[in-house]
């Protein structure tokens, strides 16, 4: 492996990289222009509120098999709230519960979806053949979107409203015209087909970037340095070498690893030598687009609900999650914290704040009566506008590889190929090609990336 490397970015595809060859004995200096790590997942104190808030609601799942092998190298596994089982509510309070039932794969969940009452007899047979679409393979990508495929496949729009859109809203961050089948496919058979343990959802029970920042402890330990509130605005080949700017510092490595979101590369390519792969890097970066997610912060002066978290129906909100119950250990405060999540929110952009507000406020209290009693304390609102890339039909053309144009440059970052869509998953997978690609390039045969989980049950047979 190379004595050094500079990585540029701190989000979980710069620290994933960053962790997998300080383990390796190169000398990591990791830039990061924020304060504090984790990219688009980390969190802060709300200037309005005084409280630390995630920049929006980040959940893993147990397919995400390289996600939890980073947390597993920074010790912080523990810190991750799992639950095997989804709430369903709908307006008036009514609950479904989708869990697994010890059913051998894809039937597993079979029997909570029968008994689910969020939805008719018919309507459970009309998502369970559409689901037996996915059953035998990924299909490649195409130019078809998901709103198509769901016309295709006789998809009503209360099944559409009730099971397919709050399960990829929140899992791709998009709407179904926006959406590649492939991925809609993916996150069906990773997530729901293939067993019960890759559909546990996670949730983190520290603010995002405390649990992220356990990774700077990790580098430093193993003879690495992180920088942070440092912007890069330079590159420069130097024989063998490469010089990296920063302000007025300069910082010399072997190899570089930049693990920036697409639209950050955008910026960073006039810095970067000019050649015909970079021109065509430039084309591709045209076809990325941005999905806004809006997070809703509200604190009550007492208990609103006994769940930690649920996808609600027929809303604009679409998902809650119980703060003070997932961060119970660190939170010691009376009274009740909700983060409320609503995806692909292009419609929430424009909105003013008290209109956000006012709407979660009438929304939430047709689910939690208790909400109609009890005192907002305070609020905030949250807009990511540009929280994940769009992933579209046929973007896999344009998501590049981790070498780059550059001899020595690598690239890393959910928006490339990872085969994966944008998710943490898919910016840990990057980081760890990236180092693969760095080590196979010196001359060493070294994995970093996790295994997949396996199907299990009958879906053995279908693999």
């Amino acid at each position: 492996m190379p004595q050094s490397v500079t990585i540029v970015g701190g989000g979980v595809a710069g620290l994933a990289a960053a962790c997998a060859l300080a383990d390796s004995g190169s000398r990591v200096t990791l830039l990061e222009r924020r304060p504090y790590v984790g990219g688009r997942a980390s969190s802060y104190v709300h200037p309005g509120t005084g409280e630390v808030i995630d920049n929006c609601q980040h959940i893993l799942l147990g397919c995400c098999t390289n996600l939890i092998d980073l947390y597993r190298r920074l010790g912080v596994e523990d810190r991750i709230f799992w639950s095997g089982a989804i709430t369903f509510i709908e307006p008036g309070g009514r609950r479904s519960t989708l869990s697994s039932t010890g059913m051998p794969a894809p039937l597993h969940t079979a029997v909570s979806f029968l008994g689910a009452k969020c939805l008719t007899f018919a309507e459970k047979l009309t998502v369970a053949q559409g689901i037996l679409g996915f059953l035998r393979e990924t299909p490649g990508d195409s130019s078809d979107n998901f709103a198509q495929w769901l016309v295709r496949h006789r998809q009503t729009p209360r099944t559409i409203q009730r099971f397919w859109h709050p399960v990829l809203a929140s899992a791709l961050n998009e709407d179904p015209e926006y959406i590649s089948v492939r991925y809609a496919a993916k996150v069906f058979r990773e997530a729901f087909l293939f067993s019960a343990e890759g559909g546990r959802m996670g949730i983190p029970k520290l603010p995002l970037s405390e649990l992220h920042a356990h990774a700077i402890q990790y580098i430093e330990s193993r003879g690495g340095e992180v920088r942070l509130s440092t912007s890069v605005d330079g590159f420069e080949p130097d024989a063998e070498q490469w010089m990296v700017r920063a302000g007025q510092e300069l910082f010399r490595s072997d190899r570089v690893v930049l693990a920036v979101p697409f639209e950050a590369m955008q910026t960073l390519l006039p810095s970067l030598p000019k050649n015909e792969a970079s021109e065509a890097l430039r084309a591709d970066l045209g076809e990325f687009h941005h999905s806004p997610i809006t997070s809703v912060h509200l604190w009550f002066d007492r208990e609103v609900t006994d769940l930690t978290h649920a996808a609600l129906l027929d809303t604009t909100i679409q998902w809650m999650y119980n703060k003070s119950a997932l961060q119970s250990d660190s939170r010691q405060d009376a009274g009740t914290y909700l983060e409320l999540v609503i995806s692909a929110s292009k419609a929430l952009v424009p909105m003013k704040r008290q209109e956000i507000i006012d709407l979660a406020m009438r929304e939430l209290g047709i689910f939690f009566p208790e909400v109609r009693r009890a005192a907002l304390v305070k609020a905030a609102v949250t807009k990511e506008v540009r929280a994940t890339y769009s992933i579209r039909p046929l973007l896999d053309r344009v998501r590049p590889a981790a070498r780059s144009p550059w001899p020595g440059v690598y690239l890393a970052g959910d928006w490339t190929a990872t085969g994966w869509p944008a998710t943490m998953e898919s910016g840990v997978r990057s980081g760890y090609r990236a180092a693969e690609a760095m080590a196979e390039d010196c001359g060493e045969a070294r994995k970093f990336l996790a295994p997949d989980l396996p199907p299990t049950g009958f879906m053995r047979l279908f693999s």
